[in-house]
């Protein structure tokens, strides 16, 4: 009998690579890579003016003296920048924001996977209850959280105030004082943070694998080392997610001091964020002044995320 062979090569695809592919085929694939580009551009442009554009004017105006009288203003150089580090309310500002990032950062990373770890494993309704709980000063209007917390904190009708007389206590400051305001603000942006956190890590550990822990606890691992070495490496994502968002949203904590202290008293409260608003808009109007605060606040921001990213993969990328 003849020897017959039967071809397995797909019909309309090259024989071998050198062989070239149809002429159909290659506007095919031309016309859905340019209609992948049409639906990018909407957002491309988007991205651009209302990113790209921006960022690049303020870094250009920062090296000049423009101002609201003077918009375009001429060109100083670095003299914004050695300004800056001469400014005695500017660093007041940078070491206040450095507080709160240093307290805020810890403490809030800390007590959402604590009281995650605490409710991930409970029935679906109380879980969802804490969730809500927890995640609603998100959800509400930071301008309603803060004329709570504002009447709380009254020096003469707070409820705080009310509380310590009640017991016979002298009232105290809160935000009119000096040495307590700025730990009043760490406060608030506490209870505003970890609302997002928390529903985070739920989902974080509801996802680890179950049946590593059950095989570690047969091995005589305790609650520590199950949790340290099966549930801590599943979960360092959301931990460096949840740092670093947290970093961001502390160095640009504007809002919560603008209606609550505007940066007093005597500037214990102000932030670079908030310093720089009022240098743009409110006293001087010095917009070359300000963008070069805004160029430093971004480097600084940059500089902590990174350092984050580093210790958080062992020095190693990724």
């Amino acid at each position: 009998m003849a020897n017959t062979t039967v071809s397995t090569q797909k019909p309309g695809r090259p024989k071998n690579k050198k062989e070239k592919m149809p002429a159909r085929s290659k506007v095919l694939q031309r016309r859905e890579t340019f209609v992948s580009y049409m639906f990018l551009l909407p957002a491309l442009i988007f991205f651009v003016g209302f990113v790209i554009f921006p960022m690049a004017s303020g870094v250009i105006t920062s090296f000049t003296n423009a101002s609201f009288s003077d918009p375009k203003g001429t060109a100083v150089g670095f003299a914004n920048y050695i300004r800056l580090f001469q400014d005695k309310i500017f660093l007041k500002s940078a070491v206040n924001t450095v507080i709160i990032v240093v307290v805020s950062v810890p403490v809030v990373t800390a007590f959402s996977l604590w009281v995650g770890t605490a409710i991930y494993k409970m029935r679906s309704g109380i879980r969802s209850f804490f969730r809500c709980v927890f995640y609603l000063p998100v959800v509400t209007g930071s301008v309603a959280v803060v004329v709570v917390w504002k009447w709380m904190f009254d020096k003469y009708d707070g409820l705080f105030n009310y509380i310590i007389r009640s017991f016979g206590g002298q009232p105290l400051p809160w935000t009119s004082g000096e040495s307590m305001a700025l730990w009043c603000i760490i406060l608030i942006l506490f209870t505003t943070s970890i609302g997002q956190p928390i529903v985070l890590y739920v989902a974080a550990l509801g996802n680890v694998d179950a049946s590593m822990e059950e095989a570690a606890k047969v091995d005589g691992a305790n609650n520590f080392q199950v949790f340290w070495n099966i549930k801590w490496p599943s979960i360092m994502p959301t931990t460096l997610y949840v740092a670093v968002i947290t970093t961001i949203n502390s160095f640009q904590c504007f809002a919560l001091i603008q209606l609550l202290t505007s940066g007093g008293p005597n500037y214990s409260t102000s932030t670079v964020m908030y310093l720089l608003y009022e240098i743009a808009f409110k006293t001087t109007k010095e917009f070359g002044y300000a963008n070069a605060m805004g160029v430093v606040l971004a480097i600084v921001i940059a500089l902590f995320s990174a350092l984050q990213f580093k210790v958080m993969n062992g020095g190693t990328s990724e």
